[in-house]
Formats: structure tokens, C-alpha cells, sequence
């Protein structure tokens, strides 16, 4: 009885431990009492060389072929498999020692893959040749290892397609869509290590010994690299944190491995070749030593540790992906639009698979030269309307360039161009006040005096809530209508040329119908003075971006002007819940820890929409 209450205790003490509170948070996993507690008698893998023990996928989890994949020990326990103490053999090496447990072993994972129609992950032992299967459950796999796996499946007749896209994660496919080096074979010579090539993928960081050091770094903006000896559940906040993991102990199946891959992170294990000093914070290589902060890259896919920061590249999609992909499209009922404020990325949104822009912001295409950027200084700390107008004209064959370049790639496919939307004071040096208006007095041929009274008459105590978005428009009207003509322009010049264009001209930041009637109407003229000095015509939509919380409320009074809707979910979460975007770290950890929030408000977000005339207006999520 003593020993059946400690084994309940044991359970629920590893339930409530600061690791397993931090998993579950990690993944999300909300409003579970606790779990249920198993106590079954033991087999045991140490009763010498006729027993042992092994944990199993019954597909590579990282491949997705269809091969058991896995490792085992003979004359061992379960926990030196998984917990990385020893280096276990290769699972193929068990046909040779103990054939007949094996023959049975291969046919009891078929059994299990049919019964539960999915990859799963075993747990078994080998007691004196008799072969005892522990546990299974759904196994963890890498994005590429997902699609595959769905994809056969449906092809052997275990499943439909439904069932298979059900079984690919969103973050599989984020996966796949991960850099990984350009030319591998460039850094051989810088190769100072090599590892079990425990998740794919690659990573390229800061040397860091603990876990607290990884969440620490990472949440200074630093890329880190995880070193342990051997990784434990204690580390999950750094793992997590960590853009790749390298372990110096450990298997293809250690802690290490299975959750990075569970993860999608890059992960290179049982590297023999590297010592780990956590006291001294270095790692030695032979007769190298590298210390805490040295940058190096992880390949995942071969187990190379490199020095130094090599360059990587974006990955390509494989047939399976463009097999699932299609399935995918078969069944939605969404379009999937890009975000894109260049030619080159509405071109790679267009190779992509991409419906149309949902979203351009065109301040971005300012910062393209230092051209562009001193233009609209030129126009920022303008004193006179006259001024003003000069600076934006130079402006005008810049943006109406990149818009030929944007409708030209999304021939046939509607185009939403968000008009300026930022602070003003975004687009002036970055530094001091006196290092700004030395540069500005540079670039601008203007007295000093001149741009500090400039410069002091735009600073606000709050810009994100001051003069932008629709404000600036209808403060600047000479700014709306010259990026209404470069859109309207650019639009009538690709259409004589056989390409079909579908501008839609997207006001930001409105909070009333007023300020969405000013706007309205003057981008309506300025498009007909273009198609009137032109000759031509276009049919084109004129629509707002709400980010105003009291926009949402009277989105029927504001949908009288608008032909569309988009909504700024960044804006319109740090005005409902008044958190500054800019400084919500400093607290949102303790929400997140103490349970007051369950997500970050802005990477999750919950909408309740109603939808308002008119019939044929197209709701935009940019969330």
C-alpha cells in the first residue's frame, strides 16, 4: 500500500513541477485539473544480454519514410534510452541479437499503425527474448515527416484527405517554409563537429550554456544556441528559446531530440566530439576552446556543428507539400492573400501560391534608398505647403514604379495598398536631437534653427496615437493625392499593356465616418483627374483599415463609404486592452505566469465579427 500511495504522489509531484507548469504553458495547454495515474506491474531489459529495452517511431519522424525508426539497449531500462545517460544502437542492430522479438515487434507496430490510423511512437522491452510493449502514442514529427506521412497514408489507403489534413499542423508547414544554409558545401573546411542529426533544419547563433541564459538572450533580441551536456525537462524554457539545440550526450530519441523536433528546432545530439564545461562556460573542441557568446551554426539535417555565422537561404517545397497543398485547396473556402511592399515579394507571394495582396504598406517602400528616405524628410520638415509639395513630387515616380512592379506580378489578382500610416517622426535619423538636426540640415540645405522649430512642433508625447494614419492625410492632403496618383498612374500604364490590375486604395487609422468621407472623396477626384488626363478607366474599390476600437462599434455607419474592411489587429489590440505594443514586454511574462492572460493578446487574437452592407465587401483580416 506504502509503495502504491508513493507511486500516485510521484505522479502528481511530476504534474505540478515548475517544468511540466512550463511545458504546458509553453504549449498551450490550459485548464487541465491533472492526469490520470497508471500502475501496472514491471518488466525489466537488465536481466543480461537476452533482455534489453528501445523507444520507436513507426515512421522517421523527421523524413516521414516508412521505416521503423528507433534505438535500443541491451541490458537496459527504459530511462537510459530516453534520458541520454548512455549512446544507444541503431534499432536494426536487434534483427541480429534478438530476431524473433524483433519479427513481432514489426508486427505489432503494423497492428498499431492501422488501429490508430497514424505514426506513432512506442515504447517496448525485452524481458529473457519475450517481447513486452509498454506504451504508444501519436508520434512527434518535423514538418517535412508530417506532410509526407499524411500523404502516404491517404495513398495506402489508411486514411482520406481530410483525415490527412487534419493530421498536419499549422506549424508543420511553417517548418518547411524555414531557411536552411546555401551551399553546404562551402563550410566544410569550418566544420569543428559532428553529431546524431537529431531534428533537420538549420540554426545559426550565440553560444549559451542554460536555459535561463537562452530565455534571457532570447528576449533581448539575441539568436542563441543552446549547449548541454544532456538537455532535461528543466530546460524547456530554453529550448523554446534556443533557434537551435547541441547536446554532447544523448540519442536520436533523447530528450533533446524528440522535443526539438516537436518543435521544428534545428538539433544536433550526442556529439561526441565536444566536451561542455558548464562551470567555466566553454566548450572544447579538441584543442580549441569557445566560449559563452561565440557564434557557430547547426545543421540539423546532417549533424555538422560549424563556426561562425554561415548565410542561409530560403528552402524549397517538395512534391509531397505541393500534393498536400492542392488537397488543402480542394476543401477551403478562404482566400490566402499576402502581405508585400515590394515587386520581388508580390513576385515570390505570386510563385507562391498567393490570391492577391491583402496588404501594402507603402511607407516601407520608402526606405528602399537613401533617395526615397531623404525625399520624404525633405517633405517632413517642410515649413511651407509649396515646400511640402516639392518634396512629395520627388517622391511620385518612386512609388509609381514599385506599384507598376507589384500589379505587374499579381496580374488578374485584387491588390490592397494601405495609404502612409506612421508617425511622421519614424522616418527622421536615428540618434540624439543634435546628431538628427545636423543630418537633416545636411540633407536639406535648412538652417538649424529652422529644424529644431520643425522637429519641435512634430514631436508627440504619444505618436502611435497622434498625427498618422487618416490623420495625416487630411492634415496633408498633397500626401494622399500623391499616392493616389503614383497608384492610379502606375494602374493605367500596366493595364495598356495587357495586364489586368484590381487597386484597392485602403485608408488607415479611421475612427469615424468624417475622416472616411474626406478621404473617399479625394482619392475619387484624384483618380478621375488621372483617367481624364489619360484617356483610360479602371474599376478599383476604395475601403479603410479599422484600428479604432470605436470603429468596430459604428462599423455600419462607416461601411455607407466603404467598400471594404480590413482590420489592424496590432492597433486595435493595444487600444482595447491599453498595452502599448512597444513596452508590453516588460509585464506580459507575469500575466502569462500568473494565469491573468492565457496568450499574448498580440500573437492571438479572438474577433467576433458582424458583417454590415455592403453585400460585396471583402472583410481582411491583416491579423
Amino acid at each position: 500500500m506504502k509503495q502504491l500511495e508513493l507511486a500516485i504522489k510521484a505522479v502528481f509531484n511530476s504534474w505540478d513541477s515548475p517544468r511540466a507548469i512550463k511545458y504546458r504553458s509553453i504549449n498551450k495547454i490550459y485548464g487541465l485539473k491533472g492526469t490520470a495515474v497508471n500502475i501496472q506491474s514491471m518488466v525489466f531489459g537488465n536481466m543480461g544480454t537476452t533482455s534489453g529495452t528501445g523507444v520507436l517511431f513507426t515512421r522517421n519522424p523527421s523524413t516521414g519514410e516508412k521505416k521503423l525508426y528507433g534505438e535500443f539497449l541491451i541490458n537496459a531500462q527504459g530511462e537510459d534510452v530516453v534520458s541520454g545517460i548512455r549512446t544507444p544502437e541503431d534499432l536494426e542492430m536487434m534483427k541480429t541479437c534478438m530476431p524473433e522479438a524483433y519479427k513481432e515487434l514489426e508486427e505489432n507496430c503494423e497492428i498499431l499503425e492501422k488501429h490508430y490510423k497514424d505514426m506513432m511512437d512506442i515504447e517496448f522491452t525485452v524481458q529473457e527474448n519475450r517481447l513486452w510493449m509498454l506504451q504508444c502514442r501519436s508520434g512527434k514529427r518535423t514538418g517535412k515527416g508530417a506532410v509526407k506521412i499524411a500523404v502516404d497514408m491517404v495513398n495506402e489507403g489508411l486514411i482520406d484527405i481530410r483525415s490527412a489534413i487534419k493530421m498536419v499542423e499549422p506549424r508543420h508547414l511553417d517548418q518547411l517554409l524555414h531557411p536552411q544554409f546555401e551551399d553546404p558545401s562551402a563550410y566544410k573546411d569550418k566544420v569543428i563537429a559532428t553529431g546524431l542529426p537529431a531534428s533537420p533544419g538549420a540554426a545559426v547563433g550565440q553560444i549559451v550554456f542554460t536555459a535561463d541564459d537562452a530565455e534571457a538572450w532570447h528576449g533581448e533580441g539575441k539568436s542563441v544556441i543552446l549547449v548541454r551536456t544532456e538537455t532535461s525537462a528543466e530546460d524547456v524554457g530554453g529550448m523554446h528559446a534556443a533557434a537551435g539545440i547541441l547536446t554532447e550526450r544523448g540519442g536520436m530519441t533523447s530528450h533533446a531530440a524528440v522535443v526539438a523536433r516537436g518543435w521544428g528546432k534545428c538539433c544536433v545530439s550526442g556529439c561526441s566530439d565536444i566536451l561542455v564545461n558548464d562551470t567555466e562556460k566553454v566548450v572544447v573542441v579538441g584543442d580549441n576552446v569557445f566560449p559563452e557568446g561565440e557564434w557557430i551554426s547547426l545543421n540539423g539535417s546532417t549533424g555538422e556543428v560549424i563556426l561562425g555565422k554561415q548565410p542561409l537561404s530560403p528552402p524549397t517545397l517538395s512534391d509531397d507539400l505541393a500534393t498536400f497543398m492542392s488537397w488543402a485547396d480542394e476543401i477551403r473556402h478562404l482566400k490566402v492573400m499576402a502581405n508585400v511592399d515590394t515587386p520581388a515579394d508580390a513576385l515570390t507571394a505570386r510563385q507562391n501560391g498567393a490570391q492577391g495582396i491583402g496588404l501594402c504598406r507603402t511607407e516601407h517602400m520608402f526606405f528602399a534608398s537613401d533617395e526615397r528616405i531623404k525625399a520624404v524628410r525633405l517633405m517632413i520638415v517642410a515649413i511651407t505647403p509649396e515646400q511640402r509639395k516639392a518634396a512629395i513630387d520627388l517622391l511620385l515616380p518612386y512609388q509609381r514604379s514599385d506599384f507598376e512592379g507589384i500589379f505587374r506580378a499579381m496580374d488578374g489578382l485584387p491588390v490592397t495598398i494601405r495609404l502612409l500610416d506612421p508617425p511622421l517622426h519614424e522616418f527622421l535619423p536615428e540618434g540624439d536631437l543634435h546628431h538628427v538636426v545636423k543630418e537633416l540640415t545636411c540633407e536639406t540645405g535648412m538652417n538649424e534653427e529652422e529644424i529644431f522649430s520643425r522637429i519641435e512642433k512634430l514631436t508627440e508625447v504619444n505618436p502611435m496615437l497622434g498625427c498618422r494614419g487618416c490623420r495625416l492625410g487630411i492634415s496633408y492632403p498633397e500626401l494622399t493625392e500623391m499616392q493616389v496618383r503614383a497608384i492610379f498612374e502606375a494602374a493605367v500604364s500596366v493595364s495598356n499593356h495587357g495586364i489586368k490590375v484590381l487597386p484597392e486604395v485602403m485608408v488607415p487609422l479611421v475612427g469615424t465616418p468624417q475622416e472616411l468621407k474626406h478621404q473617399v472623396r479625394l482619392i475619387r477626384n484624384v483618380a478621375a483627374k488621372v483617367f481624364s488626363e489619360t484617356g483610360s478607366s479602371l474599376s478599383y474599390k476604395v475601403g479603410t483599415m479599422i484600428e479604432v476600437p470605436r470603429a468596430t462599434l459604428i462599423a455600419d455607419e462607416i461601411a455607407e463609404e466603404a467598400e471594404f474592411f480590413s482590420f489592424g489587429t496590432n492597433d486595435l489590440t493595444q487600444m482595447t486592452f491599453g498595452y502599448s505594443r512597444d513596452d508590453v514586454g516588460k509585464f506580459l511574462p507575469i500575466y502569462l505566469s500568473t494565469g491573468i492572460l492565457q496568450n499574448d493578446p498580440f500573437e492571438v487574437s479572438s474577433l467576433n465579427l458582424t458583417l454590415f452592407p455592403h453585400e460585396e465587401s471583402l472583410l481582411n483580416l491583416n491579423c
